[in-house]
């Protein structure tokens, strides 16, 4: 995967990211202008639960002005499968691609909401499996909307296709978020949209998370 070196500084302004994962977290956030002034650090981390990449702001942050808020995305440094382990970044790069893009979607809502209103979200997330399968949606349809369905598609075969991971891992995936067909049929609603409709959507989405 190429960049320039104009593109590459453009894109990682307000950024802080890993050498090693450099080229697909740049290549998901040129699908996102918007963040471009967003401070955003994907870090690294052995703490995530259940989960490979996770999208949270920074608390601090929320206390001052929405200018200078802060998000961290999680990247568990390993891909653990039943009977082996693989660093993250020796996988596809498509996939990883969507994987980031996903994440950066949740940043795109944390953007839009305030300060209670992300409160709300992550006391709902914890409580409610319903909530958690409507914000995932709009991850990816924040991701959609940016001309990222095919890498989405790509990351959600990837994991339910894959013989190594968990059998409860692969339910939780299939139960919370929107699978390939999914992805499909929101990537045809908006293919043929205006920019403005395309927007419409979005908000529906987000409206019925809240």
């Amino acid at each position: 995967m190429g960049n320039n070196t104009k593109t590459i500084h453009g894109l990682s302004d307000n950024k802080q990211i890993p050498k090693v994962m450099e080229p697909q977290i740049l290549a998901a956030l040129s699908h996102y202008p918007e963040l471009k002034d967003t401070c955003v650090r994907f870090i690294f981390t052995q703490k995530l639960k259940g989960s490979i990449m996770a999208a949270r702001p920074v608390v601090g942050s929320l206390l001052g002005p929405k200018s200078k808020r802060q998000y961290d995305v999680l990247i568990s440094p390993v891909f653990k499968l039943q009977h082996s382990i693989e660093p993250i970044h020796q996988i596809e790069d498509d996939v990883l691609i969507g994987w980031i893009g996903h994440e950066l979607g949740h940043v795109m809502d944390y953007e839009r909401r305030s300060t209670l209103s992300i409160a709300k979200f992550g006391l709902l997330y914890w409580l409610s499996r319903r909530f958690i399968r409507k914000a995932e949606r709009v991850a990816d349809t924040f991701a959609v909307n940016r001309g990222m369905g095919s890498y989405i598609i790509k990351t959600k075969a990837f994991i339910l296709g894959h013989s190594g991971l968990s059998t409860r891992y692969k339910n939780k995936i299939a139960q919370l978020y929107l699978s390939p067909d999914d992805i499909v049929a929101l990537i045809n609603d908006l293919e043929t949209e205006t920019s403005v409709r395309k927007e419409e959507i979005l908000e529906d989405e987000i409206k019925s998370e809240q």
